[in-house]
């Protein structure tokens, strides 16, 4: 499994074309060598591409604008060849969807879009949150409805290990559940301060992850550990992507 940083977790300094390639550098110059592209600037896909290439990080995901993939997914598709970028992520389900009477419908209107990534050997992975937990039946989750409408060869699930436990799920035992389908893994602790949920540089949280890192070792169909941190509740997050990356290369991870 290869190591590479989220850069939602850098979003700020990503916004245009010198802050874009002065990240990238920083990110590199911490050890991570790939990259997912997630909330930059509008940025052309080629300047990206030379600037990860300047650094040897390599683009493995991306989130794009889900409304593109449904009117431009030829667009979409032109623009990650360019990326060098196998998977195509959507990182928020479309508002519109977002309840257990209208989740069916999202995965009957990004079929087509995801049948025509997989053609032209690409794949539509999507980024959870804790919503997919919610019950559409008494056994059955708004994520289970995605799962059984959407084929696994067409569509992945980038796992959030944050959002799986703060969804009240347990992490190691949804890892098993969706081994076949998690080829990119979010990595995101969770600390408490008072009776609040933290989002928390991977290590220095409560998650039990030698627990979940030898699980995806032990599985071997997860290739891209990503680091992200949403919020780094004012510290630098550069110096919150470092503490990670030293935490993860002690596990023996880089």
């Amino acid at each position: 499994m290869q190591l590479g940083a989220q850069s939602y977790t850098i979003r700020e300094f990503t916004q245009n074309e010198a802050d874009f390639a002065r990240s990238m550098k920083k990110v590199a110059d911490i050890g991570y060598t790939t990259i997912q592209l997630s909330a930059v600037g509008d940025l052309k896909p080629s300047f990206m591409k030379q600037a990860c290439d300047d650094n040897n990080l390599k683009i493995v995901l991306t989130h794009t604008n889900p409304d593109r993939m449904l009117k431009d997914p030829e667009g979409v598709i032109e623009d990650h060849n360019i990326l060098g970028c196998q998977y195509i992520g959507i990182g928020m389900m479309p508002e519109r969807y977002r309840s257990p009477e209208a989740v069916a419908g999202f995965a009957d209107e990004f079929l087509r879009a995801a049948e025509l990534f997989h053609k032209a050997g690409k794949k539509m992975m999507y980024h959870h949150h804790a919503m997919e937990w919610e019950r559409v039946t008494p056994d059955k989750t708004m994520l289970d409805v995605i799962l059984e409408k959407m084929p696994q060869e067409v569509l992945g699930i980038t796992l959030d290990t944050y959002w799986v436990q703060a969804a009240g799920a347990d992490v190691c035992d949804t890892i098993q559940a969706l081994k076949d389908r998690i080829p990119c893994v979010h990595l995101k602790d969770m600390a408490i301060k008072g009776f609040e949920q933290r989002m928390a540089v991977v290590g220095e949280g409560n998650l039990p992850f030698n627990k979940i890192l030898n699980l995806l070792k032990a599985q071997g169909t997860t290739k891209y550990l990503l680091v992200e941190q949403d919020n780094s509740y004012g510290e630098d997050p550069f110096a919150c992507l470092k503490r990670s990356y030293e935490f993860l290369k002690g596990e023996g991870y880089q």
